[in-house]
């Protein structure tokens, strides 16, 4: 049988920073993800101020630099009447005045890559974790399965970073409580040009709504359809999707016919939902398998590695030292990080009722918003801070230790 201080299931984001602060700080611990790799198309990728603010406070700043990456500092709302410039983060306090856009393997890679600089750190791919191990009421590892058959990986502390779908929340019998979304969102490319905007836009009409990101290349389209809508939509025929496309954004009208079949399209089925207790003894659930993120604001990653620096930050003195990790330090994990999750879900839940809804339904109404809400003198400023920062920020408080290089 295999142990290690702290097993962390899910090579995600907040998975894999955990990792690295945890190694860092000398506690051995090791990372299981179930692929084979870190290459998943259309995962969020947008890296907010608050995360550049944290690799720069390890060290990883100039490495995430010479990443491909595209920055942006505004964001925009293109009605049928005006484009409506939403937050403009050059404004922000700081280095970081803007959302820097990588893909999400090559974030993943790095951060990953610095774990490994720490003897105290182990990744473990094609590692797919099925069951815990319990004695009594407390967790004190897992079961996985990989290549080589079944095993077992027993630990002082299991963190369950393993997403929306966790299995290790599964096994623990903790089911979260579901707050609703209105609307799927369907992802997919098409080429982009020379001639075509530059810009991050969210597009906005009558019955429909999409965001377009621009990979250089390419764009990265999220088509946004009611909620469990996918199988009406496909029954009608790929021309039910180049149609919308082609009237949201003219410029994609002489390509739009390249997208040959829904076989092409990624669906997304957005959940909003939190767990009322994000812990058992011996058991700590972050990330989205702890409070799944709608996607509006694109916060997801940059929430999910708030919750991992504030975890080592607490987590990682004791674990290091050896000693019994009661359950009531878990709990203040979760006390710490649930003002910011409950407050971000309510502000994705007023632009699902008031804006995505209303657009979806078909509501002819005028959108009326302001020429700039970028520049109004509150609204301007707490937009900015809070899509940028969020809204209780983590910074590095775990130690370097003496292997760090």
């Amino acid at each position: 049988m295999d142990q290690s201080t702290c097993v962390i299931v899910g090579g995600g984001p907040a998975g894999a920073v955990l990792a690295l602060l945890l190694a860092r700080a000398g506690v051995q611990v090791t990372l299981l993800e179930k692929h084979g790799d870190f290459l998943r198309d259309f995962r969020g990728d947008t890296i907010h101020p608050s995360t550049l603010q944290l690799l720069d406070e390890l060290g990883l700043a100039g490495e995430f630099d010479r990443l491909p990456h595209r920055k942006a500092q505004r964001m925009t709302v293109w009605t049928d009447d005006a484009m409506v410039p939403i937050a403009d983060l050059s404004r922000l306090p700081g280095r970081y005045g803007y959302i820097a856009f990588v893909p999400q393997w090559d974030f993943l890679n790095l951060v990953t890559d610095a774990a490994k600089r720490y003897p105290t750190f182990r990744l473990v791919m094609n590692a797919e974790v099925h069951d815990v191990i319990r004695e009594g009421d407390a967790v004190r590892g897992v079961r996985y399965r990989d290549a080589d058959g079944e095993h077992e990986l027993r630990a002082a502390l299991t963190v369950a970073t393993d997403g929306r779908h966790s299995d290790v929340r599964r096994a623990a019998g903790l089911v979260p409580v579901e707050h609703g979304a209105p609307m799927d969102v369907l992802w997919f490319r098409l080429p982009r040009e020379s001639t075509d905007p530059d810009q991050l836009f969210l597009r906005v009409s009558t019955g429909h709504m999409m965001v377009a990101i621009n990979r250089e290349t390419y764009w990265q389209l999220a088509y946004l359809i009611p909620k469990g809508g996918f199988d009406a939509l496909r029954a009608r025929g790929i021309e039910a999707l180049r149609g919308p496309v082609a009237g949201l954004l003219p410029f994609l009208a002489d390509r739009v016919g390249l997208l040959s079949g829904f076989g092409e399209v990624n669906v997304l089925s957005v959940a909003l939902n939190r767990l009322r207790r994000w812990h058992r003894p011996g058991l700590l659930i972050i990330g989205d398998a702890a409070h799944a993120m709608s996607p509006v604001f694109g916060v997801g990653i940059n929430l999910a590695v708030q919750d991992a620096v504030a975890a080592a930050n607490l987590l990682a003195g004791p674990l290091a030292a050896g000693t019994e990790i009661p359950e009531s330090l878990l709990a203040r994990v979760q006390r710490r990080r649930t003002p910011p999750t409950v407050i971000t879900q309510f502000a994705q839940r007023v632009v699902q009722d008031r804006l995505i809804s209303r657009a979806l339904s078909g509501d002819a109404r005028p959108l009326r918003l302001p020429r700039d809400i970028s520049r109004l003198p509150v609204i301007g400023a707490l937009a900015r801070r809070f899509i940028g920062f969020g809204v209780r920020p983590e910074h590095v408080g775990t130690p370097a230790g003496s292997h760090d290089v």
